[in-house]
């Protein structure tokens, strides 16, 4: 029933299809009656018109039939009779769709005649409820679209489940199959119930598996003695020395001399055995893992000391973390692939008895633990809280050891020195010899590269730059030339040196006859190099800073992996080149990985506009290799010829390290004259191929240099190269068996050379000033070659060299001779006592090494001023 006081009353819009309402005037309740429009009475009497006030059209525009119950439903008729029942609708309950049409036109023209200004707005919403209509249906359209697909697709995904079901349960009711199962279904019982493992057990493997690798690990350092032939060596001595009697003396010298080293290198891997065990909480998985990495570790341990007398350092870790780990498989010579090969073996074999193990253990986790529910019970409380604390504390126990191993004073330095450690961080060779590879590796670790001196601060700073800026304006004022007005190629010549020099090698032929008349004419002579058979990047790294290592702590090692990616700023002799073209002039060029030696990121921090090598993008042009060999000498030549000709004839700074002479050195040259030539004596076959090979590639090398330094000479520029080898390569194993050949081995050739347009051409320095020098003294030989003005640090350099000529950390126990890690060389090439020094030269040497700890450890007052730069 409508109770209201007043009717509100509707018209429709004048088009059909678009409704509009228009509120009219409220009629009054009183005078007016109710009637039932059920009842059939008067039905005759209404028109559907009649009601097009009351009803939206909405409403008559259903396509199914209105249906009315008449004893609820009534409607209210005016005293005045203006507003008439509806007989068909009361009746029948419907309307149709003309009747109702008609009824809107009538009510709109008679109720509403004068608002023909409200037709555009309605025309307004007219059109955006047809818009919203169009967009409701394309959506309506997509959305049934998308559900029949997810329907199709559901029943495709249904009907396979269902083929794959009705084809299991009929292999699953194949009788075969069907004792299998029941099998297993009885076996599952016992199975679950089978034994765990005890702690006592796992106490055991631990033991062993550290004790086997402990001694692996040593036996990778040892190699074989050779005896002159006819000597007489009894039975006894020749198994004490043998590899297997230093590997035994090595373990029982806990009980036969005190020396516990043993125990000292089961301590250290043993944490990390542990660690691994604590940290993942499943014994036999921590198990193959630590057995598989530390058998790597010992082959590589074992190559690498058969290769360069040296054993892994955690600086070497750097080759694998920049993806570079597939190339070192390269460097595996022949004669240790079957070392590679046995020990793939035996983990194969190690890693699927650890797997029946980790089955037949009825102990999945070595400490209970539950990360789901650990607070539902007291057994999950406890278990979770001591795997995680067990976790952390043997994470921290390692750290804190393997931290503080070469701290004098620290728990684990004390620890180690009372089991017997005596460490000898200058000659690693013969520290992972006597302590053990472990042991030196984890010493390692942790590096401080120089401890501060007392005297350092500003002042005696200030006090140094102003003594050498004196130094360098009194050398300037005799040099005629400016440095930078030179283009200068710094040559690294992989492992170049002349085998004729090494005691026992001989040849019919000369292998490097071009090189060896060149050094006749120009600047050159012996360098003092504190590696053989490795330690590019050590020499590298003192010829392009003026650093020397024998200023470092013994420690550390290589400065390009543990110093310098430390280091904000570091001075190096290429932005000598850069400041004066007031940009990045200098160019650097190695035809092998780019990575090798953080040298990509350590040459961005050098200055150097680009690094080309192998890798890079772009990558070096000329890649040619000769037979099996790396890139040629004569290719990476090539780079630098291009980068010559591309300069306008502007001055820069190119950094060469060639590839061609790297180890391995296997019978790779097709025609290689040096085998019939060879006269060498006592050699046996693996050594004398590998000498033969590196005799040839030194030939080649010679070649291709003489080739260079033509095309130099027909460059109008002036032009001046320092070209120097390294290290010599690890192959003189009979010759390294002498100690009195120490110092042959460590010496490397190089020289100092001007084109033709330079004015500096044919110049050659006196012997006492060239014979013999270090890598760190190169630049300061070539200002004087050129007579070119200095820079405060050429200055010091210059008058260090004077004094000393050669000096390097290389591998020296003789404590007589300077610091047991320092070897000092006069200018005929002898060792000289370092108290035997003047007071001049040990002044110097304390310059210099005040120098290099403000440029690498210290605060950097001497960058503040114009110390590296020509006053």
């Amino acid at each position: 029933m409508l109770k209201d006081a007043t009717m509100p009353i509707f018209s429709p819009d004048r088009h059909a299809h678009v409704p509009s309402y228009v509120k009219l005037t409220k009629q009054p309740i009183a005078g007016g009656t109710y009637r039932p429009l059920a009842n059939d009475e008067d039905s005759n009497a209404c028109a559907p018109s009649a009601l097009s006030g009351h009803h939206s059209s909405k409403l008559y525009t259903q396509k199914s039939a209105i249906h009315a119950i008449s004893d609820n439903t009534s409607i209210f008729i005016s005293g005045a009779g203006t507003l008439p029942c509806l007989p068909e609708m009361a009746s029948s309950g419907s309307v149709s769709k003309a009747e109702i049409d008609n009824n809107e036109q009538i009510a709109s023209s008679e109720l509403q005649p004068h608002q023909p200004a409200e037709q555009p707005l309605n025309q307004v919403i007219s059109v955006c409820k047809r818009a919203a209509h169009t967009t409701a249906k394309t959506l309506s359209t997509a959305g049934h679209t998308a559900v029949k697909a997810t329907k199709v697709t559901g029943h495709a995904i249904h009907v396979a489940v269902t083929a794959v079901k009705t084809a299991w349960h009929t292999f699953t009711n194949f009788k075969a199959v069907q004792l299998i199962i029941k099998f297993f279904r009885k076996a599952y019982g016992p199975w679950k119930k089978r034994m765990r493992f005890s702690y006592a057990f796992y106490a055991i493997v631990f033991t062993l598996l550290t004790s086997a690798e402990v001694i692996f690990l040593q036996w990778g350092v040892y190699s074989e003695p050779e005896y002159v032939e006819d000597s007489e060596v009894d039975y006894t001595t020749q198994i004490l020395q043998s590899v297997a009697g230093q590997t035994t003396r090595f373990v029982s010298q806990m009980w036969l001399e005190q020396k516990y080293q043993f125990l000292l290198n089961f301590i250290g891997i043993g944490l990390i055995y542990l660690a691994l065990v604590f940290v993942l909480n499943r014994f036999w998985i921590a198990t193959v893992i630590f057995g598989a990495a530390m058998t790597a570790y010992g082959v590589a341990n074992s190559i690498k000391m058969g290769l360069r007398n040296e054993p892994i350092l955690p600086s070497d870790l750097s080759f694998v973390s920049n993806g570079n780990g597939g190339s070192l498989l390269s460097f595996i010579p022949k004669d240790q692939q079957a070392l590679v090969n046995g020990a793939i073996t035996v983990l194969i074999w190690f890693s699927c008895a650890c797997l029946l193990l980790f089955v037949l253990d009825g102990r999945r986790r070595f400490i209970h633990c539950s990360w789901k529910h650990p607070s539902s019970n007291a057994k999950n409380i406890i278990g979770t809280s001591s795997r995680a604390l067990a976790a952390i504390l043997s994470i921290v126990l390692l750290v804190s050891y393997t931290w503080n191993l070469n701290i004098p004073g620290a728990w684990s330095y004390t620890l180690a020195t009372n089991l017997g450690y005596k460490p000898v961080p200058w000659n690693t060779y013969e520290d992972a010899k006597s302590n053990g590879p472990a042991t030196t590796f984890q010493s390692l670790v942790r590096v401080k590269a120089m401890d501060k001196p007392n005297e350092y601060s500003k002042k005696t700073m200030e006090k140094i730059a102003a003594r050498y800026t004196k130094e360098a304006n009194k050398i300037n004022t005799s040099r005629a030339n400016i440095l930078t007005d030179s283009t200068v190629i710094l040559i690294l010549s992989e492992s170049f040196s002349d085998p004729l020099r090494v005691p026992g090698i001989s040849f019919d032929i000369d292998p490097m006859p071009n090189i060896r008349a060149l050094k006749d004419v120009t600047t050159s002579g012996l360098m003092l190099s504190p590696g053989y058979g490795g330690g590019t990047a050590n020499i590298e790294y003192q010829s392009l800073t003026g650093m020397n290592l024998a200023n470092f702590n013994d420690q550390l090692i290589s400065p390009y992996q543990q110093l310098v990616p430390s280091q904000k700023n570091v001075y190096t002799f290429n932005q000598i080149w850069n400041d004066a073209c007031q940009a990045q002039c200098s160019y650097a060029f190695h035809p092998y990985l780019k990575n090798f030696y953080l040298r990509d990121s350590n040459y961005k921090k050098f200055g150097f506009k680009y690094f080309r090598t192998i890798d890079s993008k772009p990558a070096l042009k000329y890649q040619d290799h000769i037979d099996a060999g790396y890139v040629s000498d004569a290719s990476a030549y090539q780079n630098v010829i291009d980068q010559l000709n591309q300069s306008d004839g502007e001055s820069q700074f190119i950094q060469l390290v060639t590839m061609q002479n790297h180890l391995p050195y296997g019978d790779y040259y097709t025609n290689n004259e040096f085998k019939e030539a060879d006269t060498s004596t006592g050699l046996d076959e693996n050594e004398e191929v590998q000498i033969d090979t590196y005799a040839k590639g030194i030939s080649y090398t010679d070649q291709a240099t003489a080739t260079f330094l033509d095309q130099l000479n027909m460059i109008e520029q002036p032009i001046t190269v320092i070209f120097y080898g390294d290290h010599l390569p690890g192959i003189y194993a009979s010759a390294a068996k002498y100690k009195e050949n120490q110092l042959t081995l460590h010496e490397s050739d190089y020289f100092i050379w001007s084109n033709s347009s330079s004015s500096s051409a044919g110049s050659k320095l006196s012997p006492e000033e060239s014979d013999y020098s270090s890598s760190n003294f190169f630049m300061a030989s070539a200002a004087e070659h050129m007579d070119a003005k200095v820079t405060p640090f050429l200055a010091l350099l210059t008058e260090v060299h004077q004094s000393v000529p050669a000096a390097g950390r290389f591998a020296s126990t003789d404590a007589d001779w300077g610091t047991g890690s320092t070897s000092y060389l006069d200018s005929s090439g002898q060792l000289i006592k370092k108290k035997n020094l003047s007071s001049e030269a040990k002044q110097l040497l304390e310059d210099y090494r005040l120098i290099q700890y403000d440029q690498t450890a210290g605060k950097g007052y001497l960058s503040e001023n114009w110390f590296n730069r020509v006053p």
